[in-house]
């Protein structure tokens, strides 16, 4: 009896056990579902594009999927070619004036485009939120200015040419003056010193800068129409004179910048500058001071005191102070002049100089017609 018991418990116990089995293989079949459910949903994330791109080009004959991408370098698609580069995307911030038409950046984006094929560029006003920030925060000097994302440092443009970017929180200022850049406006004037060569006054509306060489031939022409200038305009005009000797073309440059600061020195610049000019290929050729003392005398300078101040180079630190300001705004060429913010190189001719001015001082034409007759003056006695 008590075995027939234990019969009847034990078939009890494996009824159990089967009917537990079915439910756990049932909740693990349901489990099994859902997850295929769940990688079939991830599939299709995954590549439900590249799908319906390929089934587009079947159907179409247009789009471009992953899987024809990898298999090419090359492709035409709706009338253009699309190639492909080893190098990242590189994101290239161009801060500029739109009203400045000396900053037109087109020629130089497409000459960059030929080294960078991969610059992707963004056009930014300077006068902007966004602008004044980029400018304070990189030392901006001139516009166009090209700011370059870090991908910048992958390219090997950036290993050839590293010196002429400057790193700053991760992005790169290129260096306008060394890339070759031309300046198409100045977003800082030159110093004006208290020891500057200056004629006209101070509270001049404009501020008429000029970076020269008095052994350079067309720095000699512009000082006819820089008179001009100063005899029309008075106190209107204030003009500044910069020294720039390019010793390395005219080696009496340096010597002659030094005689005219001793000139200064004793009120007499104009004068002794207008003698340099009209006398360039006499002190040219000489080996000595002699020349330039004979001028002092000439305009009944104070002779001893010249001779010592250009035999002690007085003005030597002045005169190299000059050519490194020249050469932080990147100007290498003589004459060189800024009418306010606004810059000119060569030898301008005296109308040209005459309305940049009038336009600083808000005048509409009035020097156009002396500036005609000056001009017809002047092809006469040639």
């Amino acid at each position: 009896m008590i075995e027939e018991n234990k019969t009847e418990v034990n078939a009890t116990e494996v009824v159990e056990v089967e009917r537990e089995n079915k439910e756990v293989n049932k909740a693990d079949d349901a489990k099994k579902i859902k997850n295929l459910i769940a990688l079939v949903i991830l599939l299709v994330g995954f590549f439900a594009g590249s799908l319906f791109v390929d089934f587009s080009q079947l159907i179409k004959g247009g789009g471009i999927s992953q899987k024809v991408l990898n298999d090419k370098d090359i492709f035409q698609l709706d009338g253009k070619t699309w190639v492909a580069y080893p190098n990242p995307m590189i994101e290239v911030t161009v801060i500029n004036d739109e009203a400045c038409e000396e900053c037109s950046v087109d020629e130089i984006v497409v000459s960059l485009r030929k080294v960078m094929p991969t610059m992707l560029t963004t056009k930014v006003e300077y006068d902007s939120e966004a602008g004044k920030k980029m400018i304070e925060e990189f030392g901006v000097k001139s516009l166009p200015a090209f700011i370059f994302a870090k991908e910048i440092e992958d390219t090997d443009i950036y290993a050839q040419a590293q010196p002429i970017f400057i790193e700053k929180n991760g992005k790169y200022l290129m260096d306008s003056v060394q890339a070759g850049i031309p300046v198409g406006k100045y977003l800082q004037s030159p110093e004006i010193s208290g020891d500057v060569v200056k004629i006209g006054s101070d509270d001049a509306k404009v501020k008429l800068v000029e970076y020269s060489d008095f052994q350079c031939p067309y720095c000699q022409m512009f000082q006819k129409t820089i008179n001009e200038i100063i005899a029309q305009y008075g106190n209107d005009v204030q003009f500044i004179f910069k020294n720039l000797p390019l010793d390395s073309i005219h080696p009496r440059a340096k010597a002659a910048a030094m005689a005219a600061e001793c000139a200064n020195e004793q009120g007499k610049w104009l004068e002794y500058a207008d003698k340099l000019f009209a006398n360039q290929k006499i002190w040219g050729e000489s080996k000595d001071n002699k020349t330039f003392i004979s001028y002092a005398s000439q305009l009944k300078l104070d002779t001893a005191k010249f001779s010592q101040c250009v035999s002690e180079e007085k003005y030597k630190g002045k005169i190299e102070a000059d050519l490194k300001e020249a050469s932080d705004f990147g100007i290498g060429g003589t004459p060189a002049v800024f009418i306010n913010d606004k810059f000119k190189s060569g030898a301008l001719q005296a109308a040209e100089l005459k309305t940049i001015i009038d336009e600083e001082l808000g005048k509409s034409g009035s020097a156009s017609d002396s500036s005609e007759e000056v001009v017809s003056e002047n092809a006469k006695s040639e």
